[in-house]
């Protein structure tokens, strides 16, 4: 912690931190290798870790962290970092990215950590560049 106040991102850090556990659940699913916190617009902060099973039904983190926000009605994000198991920071996968632009015309503007010690963030848009869903999402195609 720097000095007496964490900024969000060590927050979200330390968030996803906390649920990461890398353990075999099963002979057929490993989960807690990977994890991930999201920040939503109303100020929670929601936890996932991925789940990795034998035939692909499994999820990712963020999506977890996505499920969880839902789950407590949520479903606006303003932030979100995802912990490799290594403790290093890296963008979410493509599915991730899809969710997360599905959920909110405004998701673009997600600010997602790219480098935890210089603190550079990214903005989702920049990772989905030319999203196919906008004119659907802003409702001139329905």
């Amino acid at each position: 912690m720097r000095g007496l106040h964490m900024d969000i991102w060590e927050k979200l850090y330390e968030a996803a931190r906390q649920v990461q556990n890398g353990r075999s659940v099963s002979p057929f699913i490993d989960a807690g290798g990977v994890a991930a916190a999201i920040l939503t617009e109303a100020g929670n902060i929601y936890a996932g870790v991925c789940i990795d099973t034998a035939s692909s039904l499994g999820m990712c983190a963020e999506r977890s962290a996505m499920a969880n926000m839902i789950t407590h009605g949520e479903s606006r994000i303003d932030k979100v970092v995802a912990v490799m198991p290594d403790g290093a920071v890296g963008p979410p996968c493509g599915a991730c990215r899809e969710f997360m632009m599905q959920l909110d015309r405004n998701s673009g503007n997600i600010e997602i950590l790219m480098d935890y010690g210089s603190r550079r963030t990214v903005r989702l848009r920049e990772l989905v560049p030319d999203w196919w869903g906008y004119a659907r999402m802003n409702g001139s195609d329905q």
